[in-house]
């Protein structure tokens, strides 16, 4: 079972990184000498936090004891400016004096002079790995690197911060023949035994950790990084998953915002299923436009995909590796390119090759998205991004309300609305921990302007979030700017106003008219 990241998931495949980035309102409170890091780390938490608990002074004056970065995973170490190092957290932010766990950083210090301070950058899952991504994202925003220390992370339950493992790579491909949108009482039956196995799974992996990886831990864990950074406020760049992070940071800590940039807008008002529905409008979008760019008619086109899906799920395809594509492979692969337009070609030519009788090519692009290797080894970015978001998430759909929904996801998406239907009941099913909240909370009265940018050809988050997350985050807190464009996320993706209006904001504090439009 895979849900679709709220990230960049062509980044996380090994393709270009076309859409990762954002533009934030200036920060209304004396320019840019704001976020210097000047002053020492205060031995206190922000006054901004609800809690009054004081942070202990092994925490908010910790060394970091920069040094070489080191291998990590399939990814090489970056070498260069690049810096790593450890940062002492809390394991429960309730006791901040009690067990600690390391989170793991990686930075480069700022290219020129007139440095601003540090900017945090959360390139979305949850799950993905800032410590890895954040070396490749360098030439995307060189600009900002003569002026800020670019700092990334691998939040609590990620890559090297205690990543969680909760299968083997044998159990993660037997998994793949389990159907994520199952049509007799069997298949449901091994449908939620499989997702019930998987949370064991976490559990035996995390152990105490597992009730620890939420996103409000790691929202605290950025201010105790703020902090021993020597910066007076946060200056930060969130995308996709991380523009939730950042409207609970400036939630929890309002006081605390610097510049604040939000790309690829999760709506914050949506629960489980209005995100899931949103996805499946998402995806159905940019597959209309997709097949339009192709001179189909969307409605012939999409019948026509799925079609296939549903001839997939009584009879797989043969590929050449020798494994089956099925129809829950082949829902994957057609995902994996519409989050770049870049890469509608390569879908083109996988869906001709899956009618024509050869799953190769659809397969193939499923196990980019799945993070398979050629060895058959698989990464673990999914299954982060699952005990942080059931963490998270407290709605539990039944089975029963699930049924009752399909047709109204299928009525939203023929190709991917039952997918995202089931996904919703079975994601979280016999969790072992509970979920926190129905959404989450991001309302931040008095916070500097934080620049939002929706894309209108959004697959993942639809960018219709970024005017939800506006209305959350308060009057004159939340700037929209909207890009008429195609893929996941905005800045660096083709469009000079976008990056203009972004690097505007972070390097000069310079906040655009709220609801602009880049064409």
């Amino acid at each position: 079972m895979m849900r679709f990241p709220r990230w960049t998931a062509a980044l996380a495949a090994g393709l270009l990184l076309a859409g990762c980035g954002g533009s934030s309102g200036g920060d209304g409170k004396g320019g840019e000498g704001k976020g210097t890091g000047s002053a020492p780390p205060s031995a206190s938490g922000s006054p901004a936090a609800p809690s009054a608990t004081a942070l202990p002074a092994s925490l908010t004056s910790q060394p970091l004891g920069w040094h070489r970065c080191e291998a990590s995973g399939n990814t090489s170490a970056p070498g260069g400016t690049w810096r790593c190092a450890t940062l002492k957290v809390p394991l429960d932010w309730s006791d901040p004096a009690g067990r600690t766990i390391g989170v793991s950083l990686i930075r480069s210090r700022a290219t020129g002079g007139d440095r601003i301070g540090s900017l945090l950058f959360n390139f979305g899952g949850p799950g993905g790995s800032g410590v890895s991504t954040m070396p490749y994202y360098t030439s995307a925003v060189s600009a900002l690197h003569k002026r800020y220390d670019l700092v990334s992370w691998d939040p609590r339950g990620v890559g090297a911060s205690s990543g969680v493992r909760c299968r083997d790579d044998r159990g993660i491909q037997a998994a793949e023949a389990v159907d994520a949108t199952p049509d007799t009482p069997a298949e449901e039956e091994a449908y939620f035994q499989d997702a019930a196995d998987f949370g064991k799974g976490c559990q035996k992996a995390a152990g105490p950790l597992l009730a620890h990886v939420s996103t409000t831990d790691t929202a605290r864990d950025m201010d105790l990084m703020r902090q021993v950074l020597g910066d007076d406020e946060l200056h930060y760049f969130g995308i996709s998953y991380g523009t939730e992070l950042g409207g609970v940071y400036a939630h929890l800590f309002p006081g605390r915002v610097g510049r604040l940039v939000l790309d690829a807008v999760v709506d914050p008002a949506a629960d489980t299923v209005g995100h899931a529905e949103n996805q499946a409008r998402g995806f159905q979008r940019a597959l209309d436009d997709y097949l339009k760019s192709t001179g189909q008619d969307p409605v012939r086109g999409t019948r026509k995909i799925a079609g296939l899906l549903k001839r997939l799920d009584a009879t797989p395809l043969p590929t050449s590796s020798g494994r089956k594509l099925t129809q829950t492979l082949a829902t994957t692969g057609i995902i994996l390119p519409l989050y770049s337009e870049p890469s509608w070609p390569r879908l083109t030519g996988a869906l001709k090759s899956a009618q024509e009788g050869d799953g190769s090519e659809l397969l193939a692009l499923a196990d980019e998205y799945n993070e398979r290797g050629a060895s058959g080894r698989y990464g673990t970015m999914s299954h982060s991004q699952r005990v942080i978001s059931c963490l998270d998430e407290k709605q539990r759909p039944t089975l029963a309300e699930t049924k009752r929904r399909l047709a109204r996801f299928g009525r939203i998406s023929p190709v991917f609305g039952e997918y995202l239907g089931w996904d919703t009941a079975g994601w979280c099913h016999d969790w072992p921990v509970p979920g926190q909240y129905d959404t989450p909370e991001v309302a931040a009265p008095g916070a500097a302007p934080i620049l939002l940018i929706g894309n209108t050809g959004d697959p993942a988050t639809p960018y219709e979030g970024a005017r939800e997350m506006a209305d959350e985050l308060g009057r004159r807190v939340g700037v929209e700017l909207t890009w008429k464009g195609e893929g996941h996320g905005a800045y660096g993706s083709g469009s000079a106003c976008v990056d203009a209006t972004v690097d505007a904001y972070l390097l000069n504090g310079t906040t655009p008219k709220d609801g602009k439009v880049c064409p």
